[in-house]
C-alpha cells in the first residue's frame, strides 16, 4: 500500500554535467547532457522557490562540478533565504579555491569534497586528470579557512579499498566532520567498468573490519558512514529510501527523477520543471508513482516482512539482471537471480580488465 504522502526531505539539484573528471564510476548517465540544455538561472530560482514551499528541508548544488555555474551563489542565497540548509557536493577541480569563498558568503552550510585515493598519482589517474589531488588539498584548506563543515566522500573500489585507514586519517587532516565510504554502486559508467572496479569478497570482509576498526577510534570525533557494495549483500538497500519516498532529483535540463539512475528505465517518461510544478510532480506523476509504496510488488516482496524496510531494493538493479524493473532486487537472497548476481561479482573481481572507460562526453 502507499503511506499518506509526506514532503520530500532533500532535493538534488544537478546543475550541469560539465566536470573536468572522467572518473570511471560517475553517477552522471552515460548520455551527458550538454550546457546548452541547462536549465537557466531564473527557472533554477523557482525550483528552490518551489522546493521550500513543498516542504524540502535539504538542498543539495551537484553536477558535473556544480562550481562552474557561474549563478552558484545566487541559487545558495535564494536557498539560504527560503530556510533550506545547502551542501555543496564538489570535486574540488576546475576552479580558484577563492572562489568558494563567494559561494561561502552567499550562505552555504556544508561541503562535500570527493576524492579517489590518498595517493597523487594514483588518485589523478582514478580521476583522469593530472594535478588533480593537489587541487583537492588546496580547496579543502580553504574549507576549513571559510570555517565550512566538511564531509569527505571517498568512492572505493578493488583499486583503494585496502586504503579506508588512510582515508579515514585523511579527512582527519582535512578537518573533516564526517567521512562518507562509499563502495562503488553499479550503474551508468560504473558498470561500463565492472570488471576493472569490482573487489573481491575478502577485499569487502577486510574493508568491513578496517571500518569498523575506524569507527572504534574515531568515536565521538569523526562520523564514519559506509554504503556497502550490493553484490555482496543478503538484504538490498531501500533505492533512496524507498522510491518517491523521501528524495527528489532535478537533471542539469530540468528532468525529474525519484533517483540518480532512474533514467535507465526505459518505460518511464520523466516530468520536465520547465512544463510542470515541482509539487504537483512529487505528487501526481506517474514516474514517481510506479513503484512508491508496496502495491507494485510481486512475490516474494510482496509478502516479504522487510518489503516496508528496502521496498524491494533498487529498480535500476532489477532492470540490468532481470530485464524488468518491477522483479525483486538480485541483492535480495530470495530474488531468484541472486546467485546470478553473485557469480558477476566474483567474475569481475577476478578480470584482468585493463584501461579505464573513462567518463565523458564522446564515448568510445
Amino acid at each position: 500500500m502507499i503511506a499518506p504522502l509526506a514532503p520530500p526531505m532533500a532535493l538534488l539539484a544537478e546543475l550541469t554535467h560539465r566536470c573536468a573528471l572522467k572518473c570511471p564510476y560517475c553517477s552522471n548517465p552515460l548520455e551527458l547532457e550538454r550546457r546548452s540544455a541547462e536549465l537557466d538561472t531564473p527557472t533554477w530560482l523557482r525550483v528552490v522557490d518551489e522546493a521550500a514551499a513543498l516542504g524540502v528541508l535539504q538542498i543539495s548544488f551537484s553536477g558535473g562540478e556544480p562550481m562552474l555555474r557561474p549563478d552558484l551563489p545566487i541559487l545558495v542565497a535564494r536557498a539560504a533565504e527560503r530556510g533550506l540548509y545547502t551542501n555543496l557536493i564538489t570535486s574540488g577541480v576546475g576552479f580558484a579555491p577563492e572562489a568558494l569563498q563567494r559561494v561561502a558568503e552567499a550562505g552555504l552550510d556544508h561541503v562535500q569534497l570527493s576524492v579517489q585515493g590518498v595517493e597523487d598519482a594514483a588518485a589523478d589517474h582514478v580521476s583522469g586528470l593530472r594535478g588533480s589531488a593537489a587541487q583537492k588539498r588546496r580547496l579543502a584548506a580553504e574549507i576549513a579557512r571559510l570555517g565550512l563543515r566538511l564531509t569527505l566522500n571517498a568512492v572505493v573500489h578493488r583499486g583503494n579499498v585496502a586504503q579506508i585507514p588512510a582515508l579515514v586519517r585523511l579527512a582527519e587532516d582535512w578537518g573533516a566532520a564526517r567521512v562518507e565510504i562509499a563502495h562503488v554502486q553499479y550503474y551508468g559508467w560504473a558498470v561500463e567498468n565492472r570488471g576493472r572496479l569490482m573487489p573481491t569478497r575478502a577485499q569487502v570482509e577486510t574493508a568491513t573490519a578496517d571500518l569498523a576498526a575506524e569507527r572504534a577510534r574515531t568515536a565521538g570525533r569523526l562520523v564514519i558512514d559506509a554504503v556497502l557494495p550490493d553484490y555482496y549483500a543478503s538484504y538490498p538497500k531501500p533505492c533512496m529510501g524507498g522510491w518517491g519516498a523521501q528524495n527528489i532529483n532535478v537533471t542539469p535540463s530540468g528532468r525529474v527523477l525519484p533517483c540518480h539512475a532512474a533514467e535507465t528505465i526505459p518505460h518511464l517518461v520523466f516530468d520536465n520543471v520547465r512544463d510542470r510544478p515541482l509539487a504537483e510532480i512529487w505528487r501526481e506523476s506517474a514516474t514517481f508513482n510506479a513503484y512508491r509504496g508496496t502495491d507494485w510488488m510481486r512475490e516474494p516482496c510482496r509478502s516479504c516482512e522487510r518489503r516496508e524496510r528496502d521496498f524491494g531494493g533498487c529498480r535500476c538493479q532489477a532492470l540490468l539482471f532481470a530485464g524488468d524493473a518491477a522483479a525483486t532486487d538480485p541483492a535480495c537472497r530470495l530474488s531468484p537471480l541472486h546467485d546470478v548476481l553473485l557469480a558477476v561479482a566474483e567474475r569481475d573481481s577476478a578480470s584482468e580488465a585493463g584501461v579505464y572507460a573513462y567518463r565523458g562526453y564522446a564515448r568510445s
